[in-house]
């Protein structure tokens, strides 16, 4: 059987992107970024709380770490939910001796089943960005507008209802998108979105609900992609971070300022046989002269002041 003609028409397809979302642009070309106080590198550790319901559907995808056994998959249920009972306070622990204040991307469903662990990581100074209602119900363009626009704004109003919080950060779970979840986004007081990972700065979006930034959170180096996809061993993914930091802070003699990203799972990196693996990282990091921690709506907001 032959496959007919409409197989091969694809509508968007030209010179450049698939999308209108942003123009093609050359980071070693762009203006100089400076962060507060001259610093080289603006380091974002951004901290992933999620939880993962005992019934996520199978259906259009899993997100990434979801529960494979057949129901009730109890094995991975409770080792997902390891780092929100213990995981995620070590981060916090470690991250509070470094003197550091962060961002978490919390699940909305965190916020009403872990009222303590939301309390505990606002008290600690950290920003809570918004990743979704939980880790089944994934955005995609199966879903109707109505539909996505009702799955967003019950995760932010829950979030920042619990959390007392602007909640200006957004990232998807498993960065998974629709067509529409740009605009949407945008249209629900979202600021900035960490779901893209083609970049070492900051960026604007095009939305037709006004601006929209897209924040860089690398994937290839975050623990968990290092760790269960990769198959790579807890000083791999040291040497890989430093690796990463080293180039960035290289680059910045020449080129201006950089993000250096660093995205941790309370599941993974919240270990014991791990956390000092996440000590041994930040302290590489924090030795160099003029790295600059802070909240991601802060480095957005820095960003923002100069383009």
């Amino acid at each position: 059987m032959s496959m007919p003609d409409t197989y091969l028409h694809y509508p968007a397809r030209r010179y450049g992107m698939d999308h209108e979302r942003y123009e093609w642009s050359d980071l070693f070309q762009r203006k100089p970024i400076v962060w507060p106080n001259g610093a080289r590198i603006a380091l974002s550790v951004v901290t992933h709380v999620q939880h993962f319901p005992l019934d996520m559907p199978a259906k259009p995808f899993k997100a990434p770490g979801a529960l494979m056994m057949p129901y009730p998959d109890f094995r991975y249920y409770t080792n997902r939910d390891y780092g929100n009972r213990l995981g995620v306070f070590r981060i916090l622990k470690v991250l509070a001796e470094k003197g550091l204040h962060t961002s978490f991307a919390l699940n909305a469903v965190v916020a009403e089943r872990y009222p303590a662990l939301l309390k505990a990581i606002v008290d600690a100074g950290h920003e809570i960005v918004a990743h979704g209602y939980d880790m089944g119900k994934v955005h995609h363009s199966g879903l109707t507008l109505e539909a996505e626009s009702a799955l967003i704004d019950q995760s932010l109003t829950l979030l920042r209802q619990k959390s007392g919080q602007a909640v200006s950060g957004w990232l998807s779970p498993g960065r998974a998108q629709s067509f529409n979840t740009p605009d949407l986004l945008a249209a629900h007081a979202v600021s900035y979105c960490f779901d893209w990972a083609n970049d070492d700065l900051p960026y604007a979006m095009v939305t037709d609900q006004g601006s929209l930034v897209s924040m860089p959170l690398a994937y290839e180096t975050d623990d968990r992609v290092v760790a269960d996809e990769y198959f790579h061993s807890e000083p791999e993914w040291v040497q890989q971070i430093k690796d990463r930091f080293d180039v960035l802070y290289r680059e910045t003699e020449t080129y201006g300022g950089r993000v250096m990203s660093l995205p941790l799972h309370s599941w993974v990196s919240g270990m014991p046989y791990r956390v000092a693996y996440l000590r041994e990282v930040l302290d590489y990091i924090l030795s160099h002269q003029g790295v600059w921690t802070a909240p991601s709506h802060e480095i957005v907001a820095a960003y923002q002041a100069q383009v």
